[in-house]
């Protein structure tokens, strides 16, 4: 026999409960001012009718559906994971739930914000590269901020909230010149990317400062992955030149990848034979197998700015152009660099 299915509402919950529909509303609305009596007679008349709140349905009446877009572009760098962990569990502390958007090939960043406003989102968070300063326009127009996450795209109308990238490049820069290294390799992710071309400008700028000369410094494409970190260390190898003194992952993955090809195929000692630091503080980068020196990023902090940037709480939003906010890293400092006598442990 099929079994009929029956929709509990919330003006059944309203009727068991003895309040009004409004007040089953605001039980359910986090922030809301409802006494705290109130609020659990309503809870348990809805756990007594099995009633489960409509999230589509309110928002219909509302106009309002509590959902905030997360583009992410990179998934094979778990920061990225780690960063969809942080925005889903801070969303879903201030009643929002995040509607995630993963960047696959052939799928720009437009194109994805187009399918994600099918939703009627809140807001959009980004980070990948590409934006177009009329998609942002298109969003803003809705009332739905953009906000860039971990990057910048200048003049973009956008806000952006990112790690000083280019300070924590100078930072690795100068740890490595304390070690005593004199040749340098660099393994970079997103050819189009700020985060990318900021740590490598940091890193490189520090250097020539000291006197090393451009051709001390090799660079090699990672794609921000552990695979393409080992097939840096390949190339370089095949190449024919000697192992740097330092090598530098812009991303700890692309760090723990070349790590692993370093030992494992070619013999070297880190730190003894060739020192190597990464940059994003994941927290698989201090496992016992890598304990990697790197330039951690204020997550948790950046998350939280970048909420704080989207007036979630308002229905009117106001929309201030060209904010772009930069947490400074902080070194972390592990095993794989000769740390400095005054530095403390990580």
């Amino acid at each position: 026999m099929q079994r009929t299915s029956v929709r509990t509402t919330s003006f059944d919950v309203a009727a068991l409960a003895g309040v009004s529909q409004s007040a089953v509303s605001r039980a359910f609305t986090p922030g809301s001012s409802i006494k705290e009596t109130t609020r659990q007679k309503i809870l348990e008349a809805a756990r007594k009718l099995n009633y489960v709140p409509n999230s589509i349905a309110s928002s219909l009446t509302t106009n309002r559906s509590n959902m905030v877009a997360l583009i992410l572009g990179n998934l094979h760098n778990p920061f990225y994971v780690h960063v969809l962990e942080s925005f889903s569990f801070d969303l879903q502390r201030i009643g929002r739930q995040a509607l995630t958007f993963a960047l696959g090939d052939g799928i720009s960043t437009d194109d994805a914000i187009m399918k994600v406003l099918q939703y009627q989102v809140e807001a959009v968070i980004l980070t990948s590269a590409q934006l177009s300063t009329r998609m942002v326009n298109l969003c803003q127009d809705r009332g739905i901020p953009v906000a860039l996450f971990n990057r910048y795209i200048p003049y973009s109308g956008a806000y952006g909230v990112r790690c000083d990238n280019v300070g924590g490049g100078r930072m690795i820069a100068e740890a490595f010149l304390a070690a005593g290294a004199k040749t340098f390799m660099m393994i970079t992710g997103d050819p189009t990317g700020t985060t990318s071309q900021d740590r490598v400008r940091g890193f490189t700028e520090r250097l020539l400062e000291e006197g090393i000369r451009r051709d001390q410094i090799v660079e090699y494409a990672g794609g921000s992955t552990y695979e393409g970190g080992g097939a840096a260390i390949d190339r370089h190898v095949s190449s024919g030149r000697a192992m740097p003194d330092a090598i530098f992952g812009i991303a700890d993955i692309m760090a723990m990848g070349a790590m692993d090809t370093l030992r494992l195929r070619y013999g070297q000692r880190v730190p003894e034979d060739v020192m190597v630091a990464g940059f994003d503080g994941i927290p698989e980068s201090g496992r016992p197998p890598y304990q990697l020196t790197t330039v951690c990023q204020p997550l948790n902090a950046m998350v939280t700015e970048t909420i704080k940037l989207l007036q979630l709480e308002k229905s009117e939003k106001e929309f201030l152009p060209s904010q772009d906010l930069a947490f400074p890293g902080e070194m972390m400092w592990r095993s794989t660099i000769p740390r400095p006598a005054e530095e403390p442990t990580g």
